[in-house]
């Protein structure tokens, strides 16, 4: 097996996307995960760029002694200097240096010939070398480089000192075989070339940069620069998590293998989501939403008997919370009475058809259902309270100028007692979980939300994804409604059901006959 250096750039190419800029306590937060995920090199920033950027650096080198540690510079002596400077205090480090190789490069942005750019990339390497051992040089835009020209800008600086050389497809326009064959031809027609390592950089602009990084390893590339999420320029660079677990899953047929630590995976991809307010795609390879979710009845009825049927990775060993069924009007019988199951109910064959039936009516109106309106079908059914709790009543009063206040109302099915407590927040999602959290009888945090559109105009419903934490797990629960707000309830409310079902966490009896109201004492948040 072949050991591939997983090089990451999320903290200077990923962060140049645009809206994706990060503040310098926020690079520091991500180094220490990436540092946990287990990548080899970190590319932090651009030193030169801004004192802000220089300092998150400097800090970065300085916290991870087990990373190698890689300061960005153009071919300038201004660029090198200051990437020298930040990487200083850095148990180990790697000066990292461009310069445009192709004609259209040449001609249009630097104006300058081939032999003022090759006189550059000597000087300026050479220039590098009296302070860092490991030189990483770019020639950006190699794959629209000619061979001639990209050979002998190689050659002159592995002559003045550079130990790794890395092609960046810089605007994602090779095709695989296209790519993977630069590397041989570099391989094998520079004087030198036996001498360096080599590293590939692709862009994603059509889609190609895993394909493209697969072809460079299988033609003598041992690093490969990523990106959490595949962030980046444009359409973004070679996603970690897409290309780690290409290798990890096909690592017999590529004869290569990674140090990244798959556990962390999914942590390391939602830390940069919501630091950088970048959403996942819900198709997203690996990370996405519905990349281990699944909806139509063959196939879930394949993965409730063998998961492998329509599976070729496992989640929770990326640490994806498990919930590969999704209910929707393409469920069939087997999923619908698997999941009733689940939520710790039992049906018979007539009240499964009822329950079937109006499930059918729910899912045509919506595009899911979720699981408390599925216990709430059943419940309906088999004449039982089947959650724990219920939302009887939301109010909110928002304003411009003051906190935004709410009160809530929520019903304890195992005595009928109902529980009334009020709350006031910045937003008015935070007062109305203020509430919320207020009424459930143990203790609740929360840990993570999503919110989506589900239609355009002015009726358009919203879904609410809420993540809790109690009792040690981590609980997930969704609800769709045409009120935002209602939604975020609902779905808060629907994971707290979940666990007081997963831990028997059962209502306590506050108030001495059923049906009694009683008021939680208020809170009043920060």
């Amino acid at each position: 097996m072949n050991r591939i250096r997983i090089f990451d750039t999320t903290l200077r190419d990923g962060e140049q996307a645009p809206g994706a800029s990060l503040a310098p306590e926020e690079k520091v937060r991500i180094a220490l995960q990436l540092a946990r995920l287990g990548v080899d090199v970190i590319e932090p920033g651009f030193p030169v760029s801004s004192l802000g950027e220089f300092e998150a650096v400097r800090q970065i080198s300085r916290l991870l002694p087990a990373v190698e540690i890689c300061g960005f510079a153009r071919a300038v002596k201004g660029d090198i200097d200051a990437a020298v400077r930040a990487t200083e205090d850095a148990a180990s480090r790697r000066l990292h240096m461009f310069l445009s190789s192709s004609d259209i490069h040449l001609d249009f942005q630097l104006r300058k010939s081939r032999e003022q750019v090759i006189r550059t990339a000597r000087e300026m390497v050479a220039y590098a070398k009296q302070f860092v051992e490991q030189i990483e040089f770019s020639p950006m835009d190699a794959t629209r480089t000619g061979e001639e020209f990209l050979l002998e800008m190689v050659e002159a600086v592995i002559a003045e000192g550079a130990t790794i050389i890395n092609i960046p497809d810089t605007v994602g326009y090779a095709l695989p075989e296209e790519y993977g064959q630069v590397f041989r031809t570099v391989r094998e027609k520079v004087r030198g070339g036996e001498t360096v390592e080599y590293s590939a950089h692709c862009h994603n602009d059509l889609g190609l940069a895993v394909a493209n990084s697969l072809a460079a390893i299988r033609n003598g590339a041992t690093q490969v620069e990523v990106t959490v999420n595949g962030i980046g320029e444009r359409a973004g660079n070679c996603s970690l998590e897409e290309l780690v677990m290409a290798i990890e899953t096909k690592g017999a047929a590529l004869q290569a293998e990674t140090g990244i630590a798959a556990e962390e995976i999914y942590r390391t991809s939602r830390m940069v989501s919501q630091a950088m307010h970048f959403p996942i795609a819900f198709n997203k390879p690996i990370v996405g939403r519905n990349a281990f979710q699944h909806e139509a009845g063959i196939h879930q009825d394949g993965l409730l008997k063998n998961r492998s049927t329509y599976e070729i990775m496992d989640p929770e060993r990326l640490g994806i919370p498990r919930q590969m069924i999704i209910l929707g009007k393409h469920s069939g019988r087997h999923a619908i009475r698997h999941r009733i199951g689940e939520l710790g109910a039992q049906v018979n064959d007539e009240q499964m058809e009822e329950i079937y039936r109006r499930f059918k009516e729910k899912a045509d109106a919506q595009k899911v259902v979720t699981d408390e309106e599925l216990m709430r079908l059943a419940g309906a059914v088999t004449k039982e309270a089947l959650e724990s709790f219920t939302l009887t009543e939301v109010q909110v009063v928002s304003g411009s100028e003051r906190s935004r206040m709410a009160s809530a109302v929520v019903r304890y099915n195992g005595t009928g007692q109902q529980v009334s407590s009020s709350a006031i927040g910045k937003g008015p999602i935070e007062a109305i979980i203020g509430c919320i959290k207020q009424a459930v009888p143990f203790p609740v945090e929360f840990v993570d939300m999503e919110l989506h559109s589900l239609s355009a105009g002015e009726s358009a419903g919203g879904e609410a994804e809420v993540t809790i934490a109690a009792g040690g797990q981590a609980y997930r629960g969704t609800a769709v409604h045409q009120d935002i707000l209602l939604a975020v309830a609902h779905a808060y409310l629907a994971a707290c059901n979940q666990a007081a079902r997963n831990q028997g966490l059962v209502p306590h009896a506050k108030a001495e006959k059923a049906g009694e109201s009683f008021a939680a004492p208020v809170h009043f948040w920060p």
